[in-house]
């Protein structure tokens, strides 16, 4: 498990502000798997989640990195997680999956060209004597201006999609599994993302200051 407890370029656990940051928001938790549930709804809800912030400066996906901005898409808020558990001594990693209908607006499907998300990220956490998977990408807000349910955890169970919208619609669906990885794959995950989209990484113009706001609007 010593990998999945050490800090790593991306998932700094020792970060003073990560480990600050992660204190403060388990301390009220007796076991690890209490811990973990107050960190994954820590990150979920007060990291916004913004899928126009994906840039490919390495830096800029490091956790203390996303922690100081405040906002961060599903593979930065997953390092975060990932970083937060480390810190209080929770072995964690990286999960990554290709996903169909991913939580996205019109203007976000022009700029990408498809409703596939490649390299969609989560969080694996080893409570229990077993790895279970958490995703803390969608923070409350944004799933109310979607209309589906947000994502919860228990520490037991896997927590890694919506398959259906708050009216039993189907939502979100996993294509194919990337497997999980002790430190960001970053290289690869951005060479894939730049293939898939190159519009995105070509058309700064385009890309939305406030994609909850344009989630409501469209959904409204």
């Amino acid at each position: 498990m010593e990998e999945y407890l050490n800090p790593t370029y991306y998932i700094d656990s020792d970060h003073p502000k990560v480990v600050e940051f992660a204190r403060q928001n388990s301390e009220s938790g007796v076991s690890k798997t209490e811990k973990a549930i107050q960190l994954y709804y820590a990150v979920r809800d007060s990291i916004r989640y913004n899928p126009y912030s994906i840039e490919p400066l390495k830096e800029s996906m490091k956790a203390s990195s996303v922690l100081n901005k405040g906002y961060g898409y599903c593979v930065a808020k997953a390092v975060l997680l990932a970083a937060c558990a480390r810190s209080q001594q929770i072995p964690a990693r990286l999960g990554f999956a290709d996903v169909k209908n991913h939580l996205n607006t019109k203007r976000l499907e022009e700029l990408m060209g498809t409703d596939v998300f490649v390299y969609h990220g989560y969080t694996e956490l080893f409570l229990n004597n077993k790895w279970v998977k958490a995703t803390p990408a969608f923070n409350l807000t944004l799933c109310n201006n979607f209309n589906v349910r947000p994502l919860e955890f228990d520490g037991t169970k896997d927590s890694i999609f919506h398959p259906f919208d708050k009216s039993g619609n189907k939502h979100m669906e996993y294509v194919k599994d990337h497997g999980t990885f002790a430190d960001l794959p970053w290289d690869k995950a951005l060479a894939e993302m730049i293939k898939c989209y190159p519009v995105y990484f070509e058309d700064l113009e385009r890309r939305s200051k406030d994609f909850s706001t344009e989630a409501l609007k469209e959904n409204q």
